[in-house]
């Protein structure tokens, strides 16, 4: 018995023997196998595995103005969602917290009544099916962090377990623009690619600078660890430049206002200034104003500034500025016979609406004379048109100017044959039909005739700013430099002020005690259906001021006016000469504002808000803004509503809600309207609304 109990445990200890044996063997063979055998193999796997990475998409760069106020920026928005299906979420506690929640939202979110946000908070509880009640059901979106802030306070909002309130927050990186519609289409607009999410400029200087602004993305590594994945950044984002542009905030406000201003009086279809500073080429403003499809307001459209048209009577200031150059003209007082049309190369004749029998070469500019610009440019290059064009290259006129102004376009000249059709279109050329040309690269001609014959190539971009490099961009020229003459830039001065200031002057219209102009009028019918519409006028005027010492151009070009005012000086004109004159009120022109006491102001636009737009409050602090006034809205018990402060959209917007009529007087903000806040409101009521701003 004893001897096979031995035997028993004997093969017992054998059995556990030869299957610890087994199992060391596996241990063995297994840690081989991955070490030594399948290395190759498990090798690949691991650095497939540590090969999974994840794009980090860099910080876009700001868009800046002059003086680094910021035009465009990067802002972080939430949105606020609660979810009704959270675990254990206390829906006894959230509907005794009602009202109170309903109190704290109105106090400090106005864009809804206390009774529209309770009736906001009930609705979801309306659902009767737990299972059914919405998962992200949204309270507010676009709020800032420092709003968001305060409403972790607010009754039911306080609980600090989700789970048992439902608060979730959704972050949004947003691009905007601080200062509106201000100089939007330079400036551009951002969107967002469907595939790879990344958002990329489509529009302006977004899009042109893209490269720049974008930055360069980093890389994070995925890596595998007991069941968790944690990342690492292997290679840093590098955050895009910051763009400082040449644009000047408060002679942007002047021109907007001032090109707004006349295109509102004229009823305009559209309309476009640009204000360049002389000395460096600089774009200190720029405004591309069309009418609303949806309103009688005018809204920031395209970039007109760099697209050709005809320029009508604007481009005989180059044609003479060639003739001077080239010693077509020694004397600008000899006198030249145009009578009352000149028929050249038997093509149509050519007429004067501002003519004269004969008048001297100088008045040819001051008179605005399409014959005598046509007989004294054909005099030279009549028998070899093709020579004229070649001139107009040789200046560097047809250079790309490389502004950074997505869309911008050279001037469209045909190279002009040597026959008759040649010679037709040369003597229409050299007064500003048979061309396309952009209203900047006009401007960019009497911009180097006010700067003694330098030719300066506009710029809108001054400056890169980065971690490492903070680089000024040098000032640059067109062609080799120079457009003319010192002598002849004088005495195209000269002609051009005798346009405002002469007996026969064109832009006489444009006399004032404070602010000497000069410049050139404009005009030019539109084409349609393949001809001239007689009755569709474009109208520019391109100058300088001041005259004795020019330190500013501007070209203004307005697009069919249909009343109040009709000839280039006294819209395009007038829009010039308005913004002189604000800039001298405003000690803008190197003189003595009467505006200023001595005492250093904030020069900086006010913003203005309404108790509608709280993200004002935001964007002030978060960019150092300038003043703001804030209106609070008075709050009515019913009828009329009470408007005043707030701006033409979002009064409109709420006066129709409420089912009355509006009629304007006036631009900018409301000060005024005839029926006061309160009152009894009638089916088809009108109120009139006085603005300022």
């Amino acid at each position: 018995m004893k001897k096979e109990n031995r035997t028993h445990i004997l093969f017992r200890y054998l059995v556990v023997i030869g299957a610890l044996m087994i199992l060391v063997g596996r241990v063995v063979y297994f840690a081989l196998d991955n070490t030594v055998l399948s290395a190759p193999k498990w090798n690949a796997k691991a650095m497939v595995e540590l090969s999974r990475t994840d794009t980090i998409r860099p910080e876009r760069g700001d868009i800046l103005a002059d003086n680094g106020q910021i035009l465009a920026t990067n802002l972080c928005f939430y949105t606020i969602r609660i979810d009704f299906r959270s675990e254990r979420f206390l829906e006894g506690r959230y509907l005794l917290a009602l009202d109170s929640l309903a109190d704290s939202l109105a106090l400090h979110f106005p864009v809804r009544t206390r009774e529209e946000w309770l009736k906001r908070l009930k609705k979801p509880m309306d659902i009767a099916d737990k299972k059914k009640r919405p998962r992200a059901y949204k309270i507010l979106s676009n709020i800032s962090y420092s709003q968001y802030q305060p409403l972790r306070t607010f009754p039911f909002f306080c609980i600090k377990n989700p789970n048992k309130n439902g608060l979730t927050r959704e972050r949004v990186n947003r691009r905007v623009n601080p200062y509106g519609a201000m100089a939007r289409r330079s400036i551009g607009g951002v969107g967002i690619d469907s595939i790879t999410g990344q958002t990329h400029g489509i529009s302006g200087l977004e899009r042109a600078l893209d490269s720049l602004l974008y930055g360069k993305p980093g890389i994070a590594k995925k890596v595998p660890l007991t069941k968790d994945i944690v990342n690492w950044t292997d290679i840093p984002p590098t955050p895009g430049y910051n763009i400082r542009t040449t644009i000047d905030i408060n002679m942007q406000d002047i021109v907007e206002n001032e090109l707004n201003n006349v295109l509102t009086t004229c009823n305009a279809d559209w309309g476009v200034a640009v204000l360049m500073e002389v000395k460096t080429g600089n774009i200190r403003a720029i405004s591309n104003l069309e009418k609303s499809p949806h309103s009688d307001e005018y809204i920031e459209g395209m970039n007109r500034a760099v697209l050709g048209y005809e320029p009508g009577s604007v481009v005989k200031t180059l044609s003479m500025m060639i003739a001077l150059e080239d010693g077509i003209v020694k004397n600008v007082d000899d006198v030249i016979e145009t009578g009352h049309s000149f028929a050249y190369a038997g093509g149509k004749p050519i007429t004067d609406s501002h003519g004269a029998p004969s008048m001297s070469i100088k008045e040819v500019i001051e008179r605005s004379s399409n014959i005598g610009m046509a007989k004294i440019i054909t005099s030279r290059y009549g028998e070899n048109p093709g020579a004229f064009y070649s001139r107009l290259k040789k200046l560097g006129f047809l250079d790309p100017m490389h502004t950074g102004i997505a869309g911008e376009r050279p001037p469209h000249i045909d190279s002009v044959a040597n026959n008759r059709g040649g010679r037709i279109a040369l003597s229409r050329m050299c007064y500003g039909y048979s061309t396309e040309i952009p209203p900047l690269y006009t401007l960019s001609i009497y911009n180097a005739i006010a700067n003694d014959g330098v030719y300066v190539k506009p710029r809108l971009v001054e400056e890169l700013i980065g971690e490492n490099i903070d680089s000024v961009l040098p000032i640059s020229y067109m062609g080799d430099g120079r457009a003319c003459s010192s002598k002849n830039a004088a005495l195209m001065r000269d002609m051009l002020t005798n346009v405002v200031w002469g007996e026969h002057g064109t832009g006489k219209l444009l006399k004032n005690d404070r602010v000497k102009i000069a410049g050139k009028t404009g005009t030019c019918y539109i084409i349609e259906s393949g001809g001239y519409n007689t009755s569709k006028k474009r109208l520019a005027f391109c100058g300088f001021f001041p005259a004795e010492n020019p330190l500013y151009s501007c070209i203004v070009l307005t697009c069919y006016p249909k009343q109040n005012m009709f000839g280039a000086a006294s819209t395009s004109g007038t829009v010039l000469k308005n913004i002189a004159l604000k800039m001298y009120s405003r000690g803008m022109l190197e003189n003595s504002s009467d505006y200023h006491d001595g005492t250093p102001k904030d020069t900086r636009p006010t913003l203005y808000a309404t108790a509608n737009n709280n993200r004002f409050n935001h964007l002030r602090d978060r960019l150092e803004m300038g003043p703001m006034r804030y209106y609070e809205p008075r709050k009515t018990s019913g009828g009329m509503p009470s408007v005043v402060g707030y701006n033409l959209r979002d009064a409109i917007h709420l006066l129709e809600k409420a089912g009355v009529d509006v009629k304007i007087n006036g631009t900018g903000y409301v000060v005024a309207q005839s029926l006061p806040p309160g009152s009894k409101i009638t089916p088809g009521q009108r109120v009139t609304l006085t603005l300022a701003q």
